[in-house]
């Protein structure tokens, strides 16, 4: 999508289509295989692959200009907006589409990409859906430039956390530690812990927990507890008394980790939740 994409953006085009591909933008591949044949071939469209992207509805796909509004979506962004049309996102930024607590914080989110040009990836969130339901997914985010290397937007996915992998050969092993962060999250669990549970070194703990669960031990640490947490914010129990429950015995540290995370503060996402 690069230098096509890049070439959009910087003439200011109005949809992301249309675009005929050029013989400089094909990237030098070898004969081998017939790769440049089959590039030469693509559809004019620089965006011929939106439609697969709207076949996914465990994926949010989706790219920006260089003001954060969006350009493209898939349906699955659409219906997870409460939204019919696509239409209706695009020229809009997030802080014109989500509560404005959540906007605030995705927006910033992108302003941070598209100033800086670092990327997001395997960033841990939780979605709260326009019905109140709460989603986990693994959120990337890249910035895009231009053939001089300015950065004129940005491009990203949000995957939902996929169900574990229970056919990989250590399985039980690793479910096994996953099920004492589970049943311990308010300890401060440690991974060489997790690791001699499941007769595995650190590194291999890491390693089978991203194969298996798509998450890292950490991330599901803070998974477990933000869950728990989540639970606890539609009771009456104090913040303070939360945070502790949940494995936090810093305030900050739990509010911070929760907004991270969340897109809200934990005080926030209690008044959200009494409103519904």
């Amino acid at each position: 999508m690069g230098r096509i994409t890049a070439r959009w953006f910087a003439q200011g085009g109005s949809h992301p289509h249309r675009e005929a591909m050029q013989p400089e933008d094909l990237p030098h591949l070898p004969e081998q295989g017939g790769a440049q044949q089959l590039l030469r071939a693509l559809p004019p469209d620089l965006f011929f692959a939106e439609p697969l992207f709207d076949a996914l509805p465990d994926v949010v796909f989706f790219v920006k200009d260089a003001q954060a509004r969006y350009v493209l979506v898939n349906k699955t962004l659409v219906a997870r907006c409460g939204l019919r049309e696509k239409s209706a996102l695009l020229g809009r930024t997030p802080t014109d589409v989500f509560a404005s607590r959540f906007g605030a914080t995705y927006l910033a989110q992108d302003e941070s990409v598209l100033s800086t040009g670092s990327e997001i990836h395997d960033q841990l969130e939780l979605h709260l859906y326009p019905n109140r339901d709460p989603g986990w997914c693994l959120t990337h985010k890249i910035p895009l430039r231009d053939a001089g290397g300015r950065i004129i937007g940005l491009a990203g996915i949000s995957r939902d956390l996929a169900m574990p992998d229970k056919k990989h050969p250590v399985y039980q092993r690793i479910a096994a530690a996953a099920h004492f962060i589970q049943e311990h999250y308010d300890q401060n669990v440690q991974f060489t812990e997790l690791a001699a549970l499941a007769s595995l070194s650190v590194s291999q703990i890491e390693r089978y927990f991203k194969k298996i669960f798509y998450l890292s031990p950490r991330q599901m640490l803070v998974k477990a507890r933000l869950e728990a947490a989540t639970r606890m914010l539609a009771g009456d129990t104090s913040i303070t008394d939360v945070a502790i429950a949940c494995g936090y015995h810093d305030h900050s540290a739990f509010s911070r980790q929760f907004k991270a995370t969340v897109g809200v503060t934990p005080t926030e996402y209690r008044e959200m939740l009494r409103k519904v």
